[in-house]
């Protein structure tokens, strides 16, 4: 069985800026008290192709190991890697990100997808959208379990994105404070 869910976010800020704070998110130590799922963010690889103008970007994610306590034991870890693929492409206006975890494999498999457009009725707001998918891996004698788990790891999943989101306006906000006092981001 697969748990999937997909949200939908405005954000009151141009892309510029918006894009701009994502790279903050899990940078700015500010952050980590909101964050506390997050435990570690490493940029292993970053290009710029010259001839599309496009950044693309490969961070390795280290996040607490989803789900409940029972389940931590049951695996023997308590945390996660997954590695978010990014492409920014500014001709376009578009910020795409898809996220995999590497490990747990064999227990759980998520795969998180963002972007991040202009709002197509307001240019100057910025329309993010996210679709994740969560499967755990089922025996047959064990499958209400692993549906339990799936709803459990998508409710986390939801509460932590509401925390993101959160984050990413407080970062807009101080990015628009300081515009409006001349500093350029």
């Amino acid at each position: 069985m697969v748990k999937a869910y997909t949200q939908e976010h405005v954000y009151l800020h141009p892309w510029e800026r918006v894009t701009a704070a994502n790279w903050r998110k899990f940078a700015d130590p500010e952050n980590r008290s909101r964050l506390p799922h997050i435990v570690e963010v490493d940029t292993v690889n970053r290009t710029l192709d010259l001839g599309s103008g496009r950044l693309h970007s490969t961070r390795l994610i280290t996040v607490n190991t989803p789900g409940p306590w029972w389940v931590q034991k049951i695996i023997g870890q308590n945390v996660c890697h997954s590695i978010e693929s990014s492409v920014v492409d500014v001709k376009n206006r578009s910020m795409e990100m898809v996220t995999r975890n590497v490990t747990l494999k064999n227990f759980i498999e998520v795969e998180e997808k963002c972007s991040f457009v202009p709002h197509p009725q307001q240019p100057q707001w910025t329309l993010f959208k996210q679709e994740t998918s969560i499967r755990c891996a089922t025996l047959s004698a064990l499958a209400s379990m692993a549906e339990k788990v799936e709803q459990r790891c998508a409710e986390k999943f939801l509460q932590n994105s509401i925390k993101g989101r959160e984050v990413m306006e407080r970062i807009c906000n101080h990015y628009m404070e300081a515009e409006s006092n001349g500093i350029a981001f």
